[in-house]
């Protein structure tokens, strides 16, 4: 492994750590697939695992030959850049997780169809733009018996470092893909009934006998503060409310993620 102490901020091969956001890192081989980064061992090894191909690591120095050491054999002849904690911290502006990054190949995105095939569980995220909550609705759906996760174009990358990090790499683990405007009317066509989690009159309790026992049912969520689009509500075919008290009228989308998914997943 070629490992390379740090001495010059200015290398262009540090460009993906530094200097590039992760829009840009998304777009860097357009119109081919982009890059994104990996953070944490855990993370990084789900990646592999998921067949992405790493391009270099960025590693505190003291991990070279310890918690880092079998994921850099793994991936053979690549740059390894090393540094201690506080020159990588100065160089990337953030302290690194466990004191591993890694740049890796991102793949095509599957179709609603390849993702929601032999599916009867999946969830559908409306505009969600807080990675922090993409990451732990991710992670919720994993633990929680969802089979696959669909995204709009409004929502957080769940690539992007930290959606990837707080979901402890389970954005690798579950099958997922961003969707069009007509994603309901695609949804219907593969046999799905929708349940649109929303503060509304007309709900249902998240326990329905009937709601529960949908064979392939789409759990749907909306941004955190305005939730679903009126619109999106009024096609789905029921409208979901989680039972509060102590005058509390909502969760935050993650939290409610996990109560929703609880109760409605695969058993």
């Amino acid at each position: 492994m070629p490992v390379i102490n740090i001495t010059d901020f200015s290398l262009p091969q540090l460009d993906f750590y530094a200097r590039l956001s992760e829009k840009q890192l998304a777009h860097y081989y357009e119109p081919d697939t982009g890059l994104f980064i990996a953070e944490s061992p855990k993370v990084i090894e789900r990646a592999l695992n998921a067949g992405h191909t790493a391009l270099s690591f960025l590693v505190e120095d003291k991990h070279t030959d310890t918690q880092a050491r079998e994921l850099i054999e793994r991936c053979g002849d690549i740059p390894v850049y090393t540094a201690p904690f506080e020159v990588l911290k100065e160089l990337t502006g953030f302290e690194l997780t466990r004191g591993m990054l890694a740049v890796m190949r991102r793949k095509e995105l599957p179709s609603i169809a390849d993702v929601c095939r032999d599916k009867h569980r999946i969830v559908v995220l409306e505009n969600v733009m807080n990675p922090t909550n993409v990451g732990a609705i991710f992670r919720s759906a994993a633990a929680l018996n969802m089979d696959a996760v669909l995204l709009t174009k409004g929502c957080s990358d769940p690539l992007y470092r930290r959606a990837a990090r707080v979901s402890m790499g389970t954005v690798f683990q579950i099958p997922w893909t961003f969707v069009d405007k007509d994603w309901q009317t695609q949804l219907k066509e593969l046999g799905f009934k929708t349940a649109a989690m929303a503060l509304c009159d007309d709900t249902v309790n998240i326990d329905n006998p009937q709601l529960m026992a949908e064979e392939k049912l789409a759990v749907v969520m909306g941004t955190e503060g305005d939730g679903l689009a009126d619109c999106t509500i009024e096609n789905c075919d029921y409208t979901v409310k989680i039972p509060m008290s102590h005058g509390v009228d909502s969760l935050n989308v993650a939290a409610a993620s996990a109560v929703a998914f609880w109760q409605l997943g695969n058993k």
